[in-house]
């Protein structure tokens, strides 16, 4: 396969994504491949760790290649893409629980099923160019691939501020929030992975480990707490439109571009996973709730319409801002019944 290269080094399973022209966009046979290798390497005594990186200085992965999932739903076919998420999101909770080290390293755009494939590992490699974001309700989505696990547990009402917003992280606010374990230039990262698969001495990274840059994001903490403290969207919306603050505005501008329904949601998933002894599996359970309804009742086929097909920005969603649709949110998020994410394989 040209979109990925999977081999052993040494004492590391390598994995490196090859398509950069395309922003190195997760296509589903590559999310296949990934976990047919990780599957492989668990019980495999010579690999004793993995590595994934991409190539080129755009990005690591900017996303999930959404072209089919469009071409497929617009047909009235929602299966495509239902098994899409199933086989991403067991992939997603295998690399969380993986029983071995799986270093990520991170550059440029790292954004949605690109955190589902590096931010669960550990340890996880930023630097100078990273920016890593979820900005799925953008496009009528939401922080999916385990993002919500992420987002519930970063400090303060960071997760609610990023996953409704879905504003860029760079390498210190990645690791504030918790995306991220160490600040590496980028430059020592060829000698550092040939280094790694040599030895599998993980206290290399350390030794190079730098100051990051200082975070934006983080440093805007207490309006983002103040702000984003309510229950619902409604809440938060109410709250920033009663302060004439700089950020106040921006943040409601932001808001403006997502979808009230996806947004809401968010939310709402997000305060449901913030409770002690959550795991990445009930994160991706609730996800697949939103998802597998995401285009028969979501707004998911009209924001990659507006954003990605016809590029118009205009995307016409089901609510509005002014009064978010709460009771259509829960309804996207009741349980699926025989319908839900089992993490099993499929035959």
């Amino acid at each position: 396969m040209t979109d990925i290269s999977i081999r052993k080094d040494g004492k590391a399973g390598r994995i490196t994504l090859t398509r950069p022209k395309a922003l190195n966009a997760m296509t589903y046979e590559m999310c296949i491949a990934i976990e047919d290798a990780v599957d492989a390497w668990a019980d495999d005594d010579t690999v004793e760790l993995i590595i994934i990186d991409a190539e080129g200085d755009k990005a690591f992965c900017a996303g999930g290649d959404i072209a089919a999932l469009y071409e497929t739903g617009t047909k009235g076919d929602y299966e495509y893409a239902r098994r899409f998420w199933r086989d991403e999101y067991r992939l997603n909770a295998k690399i969380s629980e993986y029983p071995k080290p799986y270093v990520a390293f991170m550059q440029g755009f790292v954004m949605g099923g690109g955190v589902g494939i590096s931010c669960h590992g550990h340890p996880r490699i930023v630097c100078e160019s990273s920016q890593i974001a979820m900005p799925e309700c953008g496009i009528g989505l939401v922080p999916d691939v385990g993002g919500t696990y992420l987002l519930a547990r970063a400090p303060g009402r960071l997760g609610e501020y990023l996953g409704t917003t879905g504003t860029r992280m760079n390498a210190g606010d990645a690791i504030h929030a918790g995306f991220a374990d160490h600040f590496i230039p980028q430059e020592k990262w060829a000698d550092l992975i040939a280094q790694l698969s040599e030895t599998g001495d993980l206290f290399l990274i350390d030794q190079v480990s730098a100051t990051p840059p200082e975070g934006t994001v983080s440093a805007q903490a207490a309006e983002i707490d103040t702000h984003f403290s309510g229950d619902t969207l409604s809440d938060i919306v109410a709250s920033l439109k009663s302060s004439d603050s700089e950020f106040a505005a921006a943040t409601l501008k932001a808001l403006s571009r997502g979808s009230p329904l996806s947004m809401a949601c968010t939310v709402e998933m997000l305060h449901r996973l913030e409770g002690p002894g959550t795991d990445i599996r009930q994160a991706l359970d609730l996800e697949y709730r939103f998802t597998h309804r995401a285009m028969e009742h979501g707004d998911f086929l009209e924001g990659i319409r507006a954003a990605v097909i016809d590029k118009d920005r205009s995307p016409k969603w089901q609510h509005d801002l002014d009064a978010p649709p709460q009771e259509a949110a829960d309804a996207m998020l009741t349980p699926l019944g025989a319908d839900a994410l089992t993490f099993q394989k499929e035959g």
